[in-house]
């Protein structure tokens, strides 16, 4: 198989897709002001060519900030696109769509994967969807989108997940998490006074939470929600650590990018040395696959920020395209597997 990627940094869709002959599978990743338009001209210029899109910078060697990145696959990949909708109430109710899918793919761990874009409610979104990947052991990265707004097959949804399955017809997939956060000192905190529906984190081990952060870090209130991108909290869940990094104080609460439920175990995280750990997956990757054909991936926002701030950004992307053809988007959450996860990169190399 084959991935292709154009930019436009003024958002001229024309000028993203030239070149871009006969694709299988398209994702769009656009801004803010043009996504309706954007959805609508790529389904005219690609009609009934699965594709999934959603409003976010995209990258390849560069960033593309506030124009349109268009990513797609072609020459010998079997792909499919849909939605479930209702996604903060019941994406159950849409699972059938998916399990036809799997079924028309007829895909398996070792040549499956399913990448998602979603409007939010992560966690129930993820398990929903892999109550049916879990059946193939088929795996999934994706992120979710600005706006509230998803598009799937040239129409636009909110309150939804736009999914995509890509099976490669000439080889092997496999998708990577990367953390580059490891535990800070022996803190365990026990969560409570927590409110699920809106991420908020009231007390660790019954003490505020928001003066818990400022003690242990010496900070100001005004500083927490840039410390987060150094220091975010941990949650154990099994052999994993997943990151919940802070989005904003709310009186002596903290509220979070993802949930914390009452009893939660969770622990300080600080972070480690980046450039050797991005090192490292890229080793990891090139022993896995010798021949590699492309790689997607998801990274978050808070990622590209610190890396922007330390001027890594640039020899980040280089690194990452050494690998071969590499491309992905900036989300606000990312999704491996089941898990829904922070301050992480997710993506899904290609042979």
């Amino acid at each position: 198989m084959k991935q292709f990627f154009g930019m436009s940094q003024s958002g001229n869709l024309q000028e993203a897709v030239k070149g871009l002959h006969n694709p299988q599978f398209i994702m769009l990743l656009s801004n803010n002001d043009q996504f309706e338009a954007h959805v609508k001209k790529l389904e005219e210029l690609y009609p009934q060519i699965p594709s999934i899109g959603c409003i976010g910078m995209s990258y390849d060697t560069k960033v593309v900030e506030k124009g349109v990145g268009v990513v797609a696959f072609y020459d010998g990949i079997t792909a499919t696109a849909n939605v479930l909708e209702e996604v903060s109430v019941m994406p159950v109710k849409y699972i059938e769509r998916l399990e036809q899918d799997v079924r028309t793919i007829n895909g398996s761990l070792n040549d499956t994967i399913c990448i998602d874009f979603c409007c939010g409610n992560d966690a129930c979104v993820l398990t929903t969807i892999h109550s049916v990947l879990k059946h193939k052991n088929i795996s999934l990265v994706g992120g979710t989108g600005d706006g509230g707004k998803v598009s799937a097959n040239g129409k636009i949804y909110s309150d939804a997940v736009a999914y995509g399955l890509v099976k490669n017809n000439n080889g092997r997939v496999k998708a990577y998490k990367e953390n580059i956060y490891r535990q800070m000192g022996n803190y365990r905190f026990i969560a409570s006074k927590t409110d699920k529906a809106n991420y908020i984190l009231g007390k660790l081990n019954g003490v505020p939470a928001k003066q818990v952060y400022q003690d242990i870090l010496h900070v100001t209130e005004k500083e927490i929600l840039t410390q987060t991108f150094k220091n975010p909290f941990g949650k154990i869940n099994g052999d994993d650590i997943c990151i919940i990094s802070i989005k904003e104080v709310s009186g002596n609460s903290l509220t979070c990018f993802r949930q914390v439920n009452d009893s939660d175990v969770l622990i300080m995280l600080e972070l480690g040395d980046y450039k050797a750990i991005v090192k490292n997956t890229i080793q990891t990757i090139r022993k896995d696959f010798p021949k590699i054909s492309a790689v997607f991936s998801v990274n978050c926002l808070f990622r590209y920020l610190l890396f922007t701030e330390n001027h890594y950004m640039q020899e980040y992307l280089n690194e990452m395209s050494a690998l071969g053809n590499h491309a992905g988007l900036v989300g606000y959450g990312e999704h491996y597997n089941n898990r829904f996860v922070n301050q992480s990169m997710t993506c899904v190399v290609f042979e």
